[in-house]
């Protein structure tokens, strides 16, 4: 019986470890033009590689939204000189509340831009860690308890 309850501790403290973290919204905040900085897609770092990275920050977002944009380069796609890439935090997200990217006018010049939200949503790759590891615990958890009673 003790066990059980044990458990059920363990699979709740779980949720809110998960769910605190998810509180904290952060934005990778950078520029780098060319084959300049480390900016620039494919975008590798985390957020503690982000910390020793030059010019790199993983910065609190109030709003949680995350922003990437393309400005500059010319018309060929392969060719890629010029083309500034900046990530950064919005102020506030679109009107729908809806991820997505296009082209866009910013400070009057046309500009390719992604909207995301979620905590550093920013760089290439989704992350889904931490959704996937409390479902995992959870269904440990359950798992367990049947095993037990």
């Amino acid at each position: 019986m003790a066990t059980r309850y044990l458990l059920q501790f363990a699979l709740l403290l779980t949720l809110i470890v998960a769910d605190a973290e998810g509180l904290l919204k952060r934005c990778f905040t950078c520029r780098s033009r060319g084959d300049l900085g480390t900016c620039k897609d494919p975008f590798t770092l985390n957020s503690t590689q982000a910390e020793t990275a030059h010019g790199v920050e993983a910065s609190p977002c109030a709003s949680g939204w995350c922003g990437k944009m393309l400005e500059g380069g010319n018309t060929y796609k392969d060719d890629d000189y010029g083309i500034a890439t900046q990530r950064m935090c919005l102020q506030r997200g679109p009107s729908d509340n809806e991820e997505r990217c296009a082209y866009t006018v910013w400070n009057y010049k046309k500009v390719y831009m992604c909207f995301c939200i979620g905590d550093l949503c920013n760089n290439t790759n989704r992350n889904v860690g931490n959704c996937v590891f409390s479902i995992f615990i959870a269904i440990l958890v359950f798992s367990w308890q049947r095993i037990i009673s």
